[in-house]
């Protein structure tokens, strides 16, 4: 993966080029507007190999109290965004936005609005509420529930035309790229308070309407934390102004937080107000091998308590997700040897020398304990982003498969693995996997220790009906055994919807529904996901 690293021993290491730095007080806003830079889509233009959601997943019926569009619609709508803003009735242009990065889920849409105000956003709703035209809001399609294409022929409002940073300390559209942000604000000497493989797709709208977890929670901590204030439009086409600055308002509801999480189904986010820490000017990373999980927890729970104010992240993945990774890639070993677990760990922070000697001590300490068998430690920008790139590059491996089968959920961070090894021995006692002719051919975990987060992968030679029925439920029962939650970033979307009883209760969900019901009576936005139909 690079030439050099500084390889860790037992014995204390020489650990002057250790970058880190220790957490720096938030303490500027950045306001944005949705933005969106060039689109990356998996599938090539023209490309209809993806099967129709409806198709694939039978038992959708389509609402007849929906309108369908008309060419008097059309017109009207071009009057609104004009003729650069819209693509109509064009198989090739429309593929993308009807279909999800994954290849699993596809829509039919045949039109596709790019506002670029959110007047226009205003418009849009206003109108398609008074006619009953259902739409589906969409950022940078970057998600992995299907939330975010349409189901059957809803209007696609796509955001990627608002695209202004509306200032520094004020506000930023919701169609920026967060990667584009982050970049923005780096020159500045400040950073955002998230970061997601998908960083240079998908928009912060898009991350806030899913409630976007990713790899600096474990610092920075989530959404419904740093987002300050919002701009929404309501379904009937209300502009709902909560840009506050503020950092204490206690005064109503926070409103803000409804939106947070609620993937398009009350509102669209237009504009965004949130909180930016100061960049570290000391970043370090570092590479661990261990033989078990149960090092895995030590070494975390070592790290709170030795690193503390300095620990920004620490992932971790097993040697199945390694292989899934070199599967598909070709990079330079890291470690001489391979072992059953790898852990991730970034420290940043403001003092260089003080960083040194917390990390020092930490892995010196892992080292001589027998926690961790194998450690590399990152000497320059460039092994720190080669690091990262192999964390980040299991979603893209995983996506070269015939098929994956993706879950995202959370619980006690002793049952993480023990939730992957049953998965394992159910799906062998199934008959699935664990032969030569078997439709699963791994079953692939890694995630974010910090918060109890676990991506479980089932990889396959092809989508089988048999395999699908073996994991749901049982997956979902599983994790409500444990306290756990069957979505832990990536949303609910369509592929969650119907179990949203296994991580809240019916009260929970009636007033859910009750709140969809007062803000979208039409039930225009996003539908067919995120509550359950029953």
């Amino acid at each position: 993966m690079f030439s050099t690293h500084l390889r860790l021993t037992a014995k204390r290491a020489s650990l002057n080029a250790l970058k880190t730095l220790i957490p720096a007080p938030i303490s500027k806003i950045v306001h944005l507007s949705v933005l969106n830079t060039t689109r990356l889509y998996a599938t090539k233009k023209g490309d209809k190999k993806v099967a129709f959601t409806v198709d694939k997943f039978p038992g959708y019926v389509r609402n007849e109290n929906y309108k369908k569009l008309t060419e008097q619609d059309v017109d009207h709508l071009r009057t609104i965004v004009g003729d650069q803003g819209l693509l109509y009735n064009n198989e090739d242009d429309l593929f993308p936005f009807n279909t999800d990065w994954m290849h699993k889920f596809r829509g039919n849409s045949q039109l596709v609005l790019k506002p670029r105000t959110t007047q226009q956003v205003s418009d849009i709703l206003k109108y398609c509420n008074e006619q009953k035209l259902a739409v589906v809001p969409q950022g940078g399609n970057t998600g992995l529930v299907g939330g975010s294409v349409p189901v059957f022929d809803e209007i696609v409002l796509s955001l990627q035309n608002m695209n202004k940073i509306r200032g520094f300390d004020n506000v930023s559209d919701a169609g920026c790229v967060l990667e584009v942000l982050d970049n923005w604000l780096a020159e500045k000497g400040y950073m955002m308070p998230l970061d997601l493989g998908a960083k240079g797709s998908c928009h912060i709208g898009g991350n806030i309407a899913t409630n976007a977890g990713g790899l600096r929670l474990l610092r920075y901590g989530s959404l419904h934390g740093t987002v300050l204030g919002l701009e929404v439009v309501l379904p009937d086409g209300t502009i709902l102004d909560n840009m506050s600055t503020l950092r204490k308002d206690n005064t109503g509801y926070d409103l803000k937080q409804l939106f947070i999480g609620s993937e398009g189904t009350i509102g669209i986010i237009t504009g965004v107000s949130i909180l930016t820490p100061h960049r570290s000017k000391a970043v370090n990373v570092a590479l661990l091998g261990l033989n078990s999980f149960e090092d895995v927890q030590k070494a975390f729970k070592h790290s709170r308590i030795e690193l503390s104010e300095i620990l920004s992240a620490f992932e971790f993945w097993d040697i199945n997700a390694l292989q899934m990774f070199k599967k598909h890639a070709t990079p330079k070993a890291v470690m001489e040897n391979e072992y059953p677990f790898y852990v991730l760990i970034e420290t940043s922070g403001s003092n260089k020398d003080h960083d040194d000697e917390k990390l020092n001590t930490y892995l010196e300490n892992m080292m001589v304990d027998g926690v961790a068998e194998d450690g590399v430690v990152a000497q320059d920008e460039t092994q720190i982003r080669n690091l990262w790139s192999l964390r980040e590059g299991f979603t893209e491996a995983l996506g070269k498969e015939p098929a994956v089968y993706k879950y995202d959920v959370s619980m006690p961070v002793p049952k993480l693995y023990e939730c992957v090894e049953d998965m394992r021995q159910h799906l062998r006692d199934g008959g699935v996997f664990g032969q030569s002719d078997s439709p699963v051919t791994d079953v692939v975990a890694y995630g974010h220790v910090g918060d109890g987060n676990l991506h479980l992968n089932i990889a396959a030679n092809r989508l089988d009906p048999a395999v699908s029925a073996l994991i749901e439920p049982y997956l979902f029962e599983w994790v409500a055994k444990h306290q756990g939650s069957i979505s832990a970033e990536h949303g609910l979307g369509v592929a969650k919807n119907e179990f949203l009883g296994y991580s809240k209760s019916p009260v929970m969900i009636q007033m859910m529904k009750s709140m969809k019901n007062m803000l979208d009576p039409n039930g225009i936005m996003n539908p067919y996901k995120y509550l359950p139909t029953a």
